[in-house]
């Protein structure tokens, strides 16, 4: 794995953290990094769930679409624990 894949996954977790954060707005725990790292770590989990039921593959445009899935997930999952964690105080 390369600088240029590296590179290349931060990008595409840029773009789906972004897209999930339009699809669910509202406050969230964290800010722009942490929006990128789920959309990152989104990617990653999009894409292993797609190959599991046999969608994976395909172009940059349906990468980000299984990208934004995933994050739209972690995101979700991210809110239920941060955000249970901030109403405690």
């Amino acid at each position: 794995m390369g600088i240029g894949a590296i590179i290349g996954w931060i990008i595409i977790g840029l773009i789906a953290g972004a897209l999930a954060k339009l699809i669910m707005p509202g406050d969230d725990p964290g800010g722009i990094i942490i929006t990128i790292l789920i959309g990152i770590a989104g990617a990653i989990v999009g894409g292993f769930l797609a190959g599991l039921i046999g969608i994976g593959g395909g172009g940059i445009i349906w990468t980000i679409i299984i990208a934004t899935i995933g994050a739209i997930i972690l995101l979700a999952i991210y809110r239920a624990v941060a955000g249970g964690r901030t109403a405690r105080r």
